[in-house]
Parts: C-alpha cells; sequence; structure tokens
C-alpha cells in the first residue's frame, strides 16, 4: 500500500491572493504589517514589567516564576510573527514555540505555591493539614453519575491533603513532559511529510498530536483552577484570581482559537478565496489573533503582576529589614536565574518519581490521620503566622 503524501493540502504553495481593494495590499502583507506592530508594541509592554522585576528583585522565590511566566508575551508574538512571514516553515516556529506553554503553566504553579511557603517541606507540611475541597465540573458530574459519590470510585476525592497537593503537582508538570515528546514527533513527522498540518486524516501525525496536546492541556488547566480554588483564601493578599485570569486567557486563547481554526480549515468548512487562500486561514489568521491578544494582555499584566510589592522602601531599611535586591545591574542576574530552568526540570521529575515509587505506604503518612487538626478550605485568613512552623 503506497503511504498518502500531504501534497493536496496547498500546505507547502507560495501565497497567489488578489489585493483586498482595489490599489490595496493583500490579506497576507497585511497580515505581515499589523503582526509586526502589535509584536514590538507587545514586546516592548512585557519587557518593561520583566524590567521593573529585574531591577527590584528582593524576592528570588517568586520573581524568576514572574519572569518565567511574563516571557510568554514576547515569546507568542515573536513566534506568531516568524509563522507567517516565513510562512512556508510556519509549522517548525509553531510547534517549538508552543513548548513555552508548559513551562508557563509549571511557574505559575510554581508561584502559587511560593505564595503558601518558600520552600518544599514547608509547603508539604502546609498541605498535610489543610482538607482537600471537592473536584470542581466535570469531575464532581462523573462522581454523582458513575462513581456513586465523592469518596468513592477512580474519581473520588483524596482523603489526604499532602496527595492531593501531588495528584495537583503531578497533573501540571506531566504537560511539561508530554508537549515536549509531542513537539518533537511533529517536527520529526513533518520533516518526513507525515504531519500536514492542514488535513484531520488519522492517516497523518496532525491529528493525533493535536488530540494528546488538548488532552494534555486540559488536565493541565484544570488542575491549576483546582489548586487556585483550594489555597485563594490564604493567598488572597497577592491578588491571586487577576493572575490566573491572565495565564488562562493567554493559555486558553492561543490554544483553543487555533485548534478550532485548525480544525474548520482541515475539515473543509473554510474554504480558499482568491483573496485570502486556505493557508491564510489556517496559519495567517489564528497567529495575527495572538499577535494583537498579547499586546492587550501585556497592558493587563501591569495589574496582574505589578514590582511594586517587590520594591524596597525607606521604612524597610528603617524596620531593619534585611531585604536587599539580587538582580544586579540591569536585572542580569535576575534574567539569568529566571532562565535557568533546573527547579523546574527537578519539579517534573518529582512529580513522576511520587507517581511510581512509594505507593503502598503512602498511607501512613500523618495527612491520613483525620484526628489532625485540619485548615477550614474556606478561610480567607492571610496572615502567615497560622502556617505551620516546621
Amino acid at each position: 500500500m503506497t503511504w498518502p503524501t500531504c501534497n493536496s493540502t496547498e500546505e507547502n504553495i507560495t501565497i497567489h491572493e488578489v489585493d483586498l481593494w482595489d490599489g490595496g495590499i493583500t490579506f497576507h502583507t497585511l497580515a505581515v504589517y499589523l503582526c509586526a506592530i502589535f509584536t514590538v508594541l507587545a514586546s516592548i509592554l512585557a519587557g518593561i514589567i520583566m524590567l521593573g522585576h529585574a531591577t527590584h528583585y528582593s524576592n528570588p522565590a517568586e520573581q524568576r516564576h514572574i519572569i518565567r511566566i511574563l516571557f510568554m508575551i514576547p515569546i507568542y508574538s515573536i513566534t506568531a510573527f516568524l509563522c507567517v512571514y516565513f510562512y512556508r516553515h510556519s509549522v517548525y516556529y509553531d510547534l517549538i514555540g508552543n513548548c513555552y506553554e508548559p513551562f508557563a503553566i509549571a511557574s505559575f504553579f510554581a508561584l502559587l505555591s511560593s505564595y503558601i511557603a518558600p520552600d518544599l517541606h514547608s509547603q508539604k507540611e502546609y498541605f498535610r493539614t489543610i482538607v482537600p475541597v471537592n473536584w470542581v465540573w466535570p469531575i464532581n458530574w462523573i462522581q454523582k453519575c458513575c462513581c456513586g459519590g465523592r469518596d468513592k470510585g477512580a474519581w473520588r476525592k483524596p482523603r489526604s491533603g499532602l496527595t492531593w497537593f501531588n495528584v495537583i503537582w503531578i497533573g501540571v508538570f506531566q504537560y511539561c513532559i508530554l508537549r515536549v515528546v509531542l513537539t518533537v514527533i511533529a517536527v520529526a513527522a513533518e520533516a518526513a511529510d507525515r504531519y500536514c498540518q492542514n488535513s484531520d486524516s488519522p492517516k497523518f501525525a496532525h491529528v493525533w498530536v493535536i488530540v494528546l496536546e488538548s488532552i494534555a492541556v486540559t488536565i493541565a488547566m484544570y488542575c491549576l483552577i483546582q489548586y487556585y480554588i483550594q489555597i485563594k483564601g490564604d493567598i488572597a493578599q497577592h491578588r491571586p484570581f487577576l493572575k490566573i485570569l491572565c495565564i488562562k486567557l493567554v493559555i486558553f486563547l492561543s490554544f483553543w482559537q487555533t485548534t478550532i481554526i485548525d480544525y474548520l480549515t482541515s475539515s473543509g468548512t473554510i474554504k480558499s478565496s482568491a483573496k485570502v487562500q486556505l493557508f491564510d486561514w489556517n496559519n495567517g489568521l489564528p497567529n495575527l489573533l495572538i499577535c494583537i491578544e498579547m499586546f492587550l494582555f501585556a497592558i493587563l499584566h501591569f495589574w496582574g503582576f505589578p514590582w511594586s510589592s517587590y520594591v524596597i522602601t525607606q521604612e524597610d531599611m528603617k524596620d531593619g529589614n534585611e531585604r536587599r535586591y539580587y538582580g544586579g545591574w540591569m536585572g542580569i542576574k535576575a534574567f539569568v536565574d529566571a532562565m535557568n530552568p533546573w527547579d523546574l526540570v527537578k519539579a517534573t521529575a518529582r512529580g513522576f518519581r511520587w507517581l511510581f515509587v512509594g505507593r503502598r505506604h503512602r498511607e501512613a503518612d500523618p495527612s491520613y490521620d483525620m484526628n489532625m487538626p485540619k485548615r477550614d478550605p474556606n478561610s480567607t485568613s492571610t496572615s502567615k503566622e497560622e502556617l505551620p512552623v516546621v
């Protein structure tokens, strides 16, 4: 049997479009200009916020993750522009650029955890004392329909707060592994003419990569939202809702709008015309939207991730506080620290180690003792004095 080729999908053809209006420009040229403008604006705004954190780098445990999250704006914008400008090779730019997405999600999870306690040991002690809230929709519906309640079946709520924390941990960090693996597979398939971005045939790798990525990112975002619901009372002073709104909108729009447009073109719902060809529908439109959205999100990030709370004031110095800036000249040390992914690599390895090692002895942990004092999950206290002392 001869393996089908992707030559009939218009993926590798040169774009030949007529002007959108008489004496005007083509859709592709317009998209290139707009992407360039919004990419520059978004990168400048994101750069201002990152520089603010880097030059006021007084809390590395939190700010390294904030800088990593802010890097999403220029990375998404630049890769979107490259996808439009170098449209013949857009698959490579898109796949490699989107590899940053899982690390941004993992960084946001680590940021929320650092708000709870500065190190993993203290975080584990905190979660030993909590009562996990039940899973949010749709798992709570699945519990009622299929499992007989929240404490039974495969979808049950963990009894231990520490086990719950580790389940959330692996749910977030699994995306780091799967996205990188799927990107490698997709790039290799594209090089072998077996990816076929404009086809939804199961004979090509594209549809399988999209399905698996959709499942992985949905699990990661679900766990992130569940995590926020559990701890929002104890980190209310950090305005977590605005932060999770920023990260959720960026991930949701950049991934799902591209997936939806990709499906509409690959299924034949959207077709070529003289003014807008299929590849500009499939590649130009979603990347143009990303460039515009990144500009808007860069503005929103000024309120979501301000550096003002990390500025050392004269009152701090008068109180004998030993706080200082660790970013070095122009924040160079802060950027180097933020770009070092070793802590995220170790966190990913820790999650998979927990998944497979010591499963038989987990219930020996004190967090399974129901007589142990527990924290109220609906508490709105923000006092650090209430955290466990270890």
